[in-house]
């Protein structure tokens, strides 16, 4: 299945697949003809590969336990730090760092079962996903959302390639763990924040698959 996040890509991308194709039987020369189907070809592939949404088998413990998180990202855990946020948690946190490949499926998913508290698009800079500052600087939106078991705030953040957030949530918004809710394009970054005394399943390095892999548990203060 193909995500809708990436519906005008999509198009774009097998447009310019079949006119490559097409064109290539109007050429005489058999090396050029060749180099258009191989690429028209590898485009096609590409965006096949690239907005794949494949469906996820959200665990049942997540779905009775408002107070587990998971993985709003397919991805590498590159990065688990203790952060001041000031801006919807306003409190002591830990922040777990997501870094997506252009490999990896990029639709995003809720992380927890919860209210939509705060949304704020914020336009940035474009520094490689990897480095510490993107989380600061680059172009990324904020979600802060709410259960009974406390507050997460989390961060889509796109590196130097990827050019555009898509998302379809909004403040007021009842979501549940594991819903879709939109996708960053082409290499890109998901920040993850919960209050400091979470409990972190997840390790440094490790790979999570969104929807799916459970990396922290809220605890109530």
């Amino acid at each position: 299945m193909l995500t809708k996040y990436g519906i005008d890509n999509i198009i774009i991308l097998l447009f310019l697949s079949t006119v490559l194709i097409v064109s290539s039987a109007f050429i005489s020369r058999a090396w050029v003809s060749s180099i258009f189907v191989s690429i028209g070809i590898l485009l096609l592939f590409f965006t096949l590969w690239f907005f794949r949404d494949p469906e996820r088998t959200i665990p049942e413990s997540v779905l009775k336990d408002e107070s587990l998180v998971i993985a709003p990202a397919d991805g590498k855990i590159v990065q688990i730090i203790k952060v001041n946020e000031s801006v919807y948690l306003k409190q002591n946190a830990v922040q777990i760092s997501i870094f997506l490949s252009p490999l990896d499926v990029h639709v995003n998913r809720v992380p927890i079962s919860g209210i939509v508290k705060y949304f704020k698009y914020n336009p940035g800079n474009y520094l490689i996903a990897t480095h510490p500052k993107s989380s600061e600087l680059n172009e990324q939106s904020h979600i802060g959302m709410e259960n009974s078991s406390g507050k997460i705030f989390f961060k889509q953040i796109v590196g130097i390639v990827a050019r555009r957030l898509v998302w379809d949530i909004r403040v007021g918004d009842t979501l549940k763990a594991g819903q879709r809710f939109g996708m960053m394009k082409f290499g890109s970054r998901m920040d993850v924040i919960l209050p400091e005394n979470s409990e972190i399943f997840v390790k440094e390095n490790q790979s999570v698959i969104a929807g799916e892999s459970i990396i922290a548990k809220m605890i109530n203060q």
